[in-house]
C-alpha cells in the first residue's frame, strides 16, 4: 500500500462476478426445468458454479485482508457501510412477504372462505417443530454472541469452542425445517396460505444456509488465526446477518406459525 496516496484498496480485476452470474443464470433456469420437465442437469451445474466461485471468491478476499494488507481502516468503515446496506436491503425483501401475509390474513377474501387459514388448510401447530426452532435460533444468537465476546478477550480456543456449537444449531434448525417440510399436511400449491408460508419460510431457510456456510468459513479462519481484536471485520459481518436472521424468524414465527394457525 506505501505506492498508494489514499488508503482505499483498487481490487484488481476479477473473473469472480462473471462466474457468479453465470453460476445464478444456470440456477434459475435449471430450477425452471427442474419444475416443468424434472431436469436437474442445469440445476447441478449453477450450483457447482456457485459453489467454486464462492470458494475461490472467498479465498482471494482473505489474502486481500490477512495476508497482503489492504483491508485499512478506510477499507473496513465502507465495507461496514455496505453490510448496513445489504442487510436493510433483505429486510425490506422479507418485508414483502409480511405484506402479503397480513395484506390476505387480516380481512379473508370469500375465496377464503372468508377465514384465515383458508377453509380446507390444516396448519401445523406452532408449540411443536416451529417452537423447537426458535429455541434453537435463539439458542444460537447466544452462542454466536459468546463467541464473539471471548474472540474479543483473545481467549480462541472458547471462542472456537462456542462457534462450533453454534454451526451445528445451525445445520439442526435446517435439518428440523426439512422434516417439517415433509410431514406438512399442505403444499405450496395450497392457495395463497401455502405459496405464503413455503415462500417465506423457505427464504428464510436458504438464509440459514448461507449463513451457515458463513460461519463455518469464519471457523476456519478463526482456527488458522486469521482475526486479531482489532481486525476480524469478517467475523463481524457474518455475527450480524446470523442476528438477522435470528430476528427474521421471530417475526415469521408470530406471523406464519402463532398467527396462521
Amino acid at each position: 500500500m506505501t505506492h498508494q496516496l489514499h488508503q482505499y484498496h483498487l481490487v484488481d480485476p476479477s473473473p469472480w462476478p462473471l462466474t457468479g452470474a453465470l453460476g445464478s443464470l444456470l440456477m434459475a433456469s435449471g430450477l425452471g426445468l427442474w419444475f416443468h420437465s424434472n431436469s436437474t442437469l442445469l440445476l447441478k451445474m449453477g450450483g457447482i458454479t456457485l459453489m467454486l466461485t464462492m470458494i475461490q471468491w472467498w479465498r482471494d478476499v482473505i489474502r486481500e485482508s490477512t495476508y497482503q494488507g489492504h483491508h485499512t481502516h478506510g477499507v473496513q468503515k465502507n465495507m461496514r457501510h455496505g453490510m448496513v446496506l445489504f442487510i436493510t436491503s433483505e429486510v425490506l425483501f422479507f418485508l414483502g412477504f409480511f405484506w402479503a401475509l397480513y395484506h390476505v390474513s387480516l380481512v379473508p377474501t370469500p375465496e377464503l372462505g372468508a377465514e384465515w387459514p383458508p377453509t380446507g388448510i390444516n396448519p401445523l401447530n406452532p408449540t411443536e417443530v416451529p417452537l423447537l426452532n426458535t429455541a434453537v435460533l435463539l439458542s444460537s444468537g447466544a452462542t454466536i454472541t459468546w463467541s464473539h465476546h471471548t474472540m474479543m478477550k483473545n481467549n480462541k480456543k472458547e471462542s472456537t469452542y462456542a462457534l462450533m456449537i453454534t454451526i451445528a444449531l445451525g445445520v439442526y434448525f435446517t435439518a428440523l425445517q426439512a422434516s417439517e417440510y415433509m410431514e406438512a399436511p399442505f403444499t405450496i400449491s395450497d392457495s395463497v396460505y401455502g405459496s405464503l408460508f413455503f415462500v417465506a419460510t423457505g427464504f428464510h431457510g436458504l438464509h440459514v444456509m448461507i449463513g451457515t456456510s458463513f460461519l463455518m468459513v469464519c471457523l476456519m479462519r478463526l482456527i488458522k488465526a486469521h482475526f486479531t481484536t482489532t481486525h476480524h471485520f469478517g467475523y463481524e459481518a457474518a455475527i450480524w446477518y446470523w442476528h438477522f436472521v435470528d430476528v427474521v424468524w421471530l417475526f415469521l414465527f408470530v406471523s406464519v406459525y402463532w398467527w396462521g394457525s
